[in-house]
């Protein structure tokens, strides 16, 4: 039986790796600061624990597993990556869990090892033009992300390919788009677009008034989890390296996104844009390079993914007011 570590696997992308790793017949270990929230972890072993501690990360890379997936950070959406309260913390936290475990995983010869990465690393100067962002995976330097959040990212990219090159540890690199669906953070403050516009329609009455930060006009393209899943694997199992980006091409604005949620909701409400941060104001996944390396491209469109989205952040929101 081949066996398989996931870090992160309290969180939302991580713990549906778990559930894939395991319809796949693989024997599963997850660890985090927490259980899953919205659903019990199928993990054969899970580990309560904080990737931040050596000894931890020692602990659980106690064999040589056939993969590793290294989703931990300390993240969130714009209201938590953009207003600068929390980049020390960001920085700090994700970069010690990243130095933790790459070495963990070399002492222990592991050799294939998956690390989360994201499209905030792109240089902001390449995102300034709603309508024409460029995130081709060449684009990246000179580096200038709009984020500490996204100079975290890089580092971490080129400490895992630096383990490549110099242990043959067959890393693998992948650049998140915007990843949503059924069982993400969809209240409390690290939710990100496609959650909380969910939330806020699901909550409000026909006629009623939700708040977005900006105009509005800004744009991004947003992949269903289920999509990412099978990307993550399609690259980790693979003989390229990456960095590859992991998102979908149907770029949006953060307008035509509340409006495609109403019409999903059968709602009519009104939008009022209030000051807030926003980050860049256009990105959008370039799949040029996985799809002619990789053969992979999203399957599911925007709309498909947030009726199935709606639906679920409709429910908790029924939860809550009972």
């Amino acid at each position: 039986m081949k066996q398989a570590l996931v870090c992160g696997a309290g969180g939302f992308i991580a713990s549906h790796m778990v559930k894939r790793l395991k319809q796949e017949g693989f024997w599963v270990r997850g660890v985090d600061l927490k259980y899953p929230e919205f659903s019990e972890t199928p993990a054969d072993d899970f580990v309560i624990g904080d990737l931040r501690d050596q000894s931890l990360c020692r602990e659980i890379v106690d064999r040589k597993y056939d993969e590793v997936y290294q989703f931990a950070a300390d993240m969130g959406g714009a209201g938590y990556i953009f207003t600068g309260e929390h980049d020390a913390d960001v920085m700090s936290n994700s970069a010690t869990i990243n130095l933790n475990m790459v070495e963990a995983c070399r002492k222990r010869n592991v050799k294939r090892v998956f690390y989360s990465s994201s499209a905030c690393m792109y240089p902001a100067y390449n995102q300034e033009d709603p309508n024409n962002p460029n995130c081709a995976e060449s684009s990246a330097y000179p580096a200038a992300p709009d984020s500490e959040y996204g100079w975290e990212k890089l580092f971490s990219e080129r400490l895992y390919l630096a383990y490549h090159r110099n242990y043959k540890m067959e890393s693998r690199v992948g650049r998140f788009h915007n990843i949503f669906g059924p069982e993400g953070t969809w209240t409390g403050g690290k939710e990100k677009a496609p959650a909380a516009m969910c939330r806020k329609v699901a909550q409000a009455k026909d006629g009623d008034t939700i708040q977005i930060w900006g105009d509005g006009k800004q744009t991004r393209s947003f992949l269903i989890v289920d999509e990412c899943i099978e990307g993550v694997l399609r690259l980790t199992r693979s003989d390229k390296t990456g960095p590859y980006n992991i998102g979908s091409e149907e770029m949006v604005s953060i307008n035509q996104l509340v409006e495609m949620v109403m019409e999903i909701a059968g709602k009519k409400i009104h939008v009022e844009h209030i000051p807030g941060p926003t980050g860049v104001r256009g990105r959008n996944s370039d799949n040029t390079l996985i799809a002619k390396e990789l053969g992979w491209a999203p399957s599911q469109s925007l709309r498909q993914g947030l009726e199935t989205t709606y639906a679920w952040v409709e429910e908790q929101v029924r939860k809550g007011q009972k």
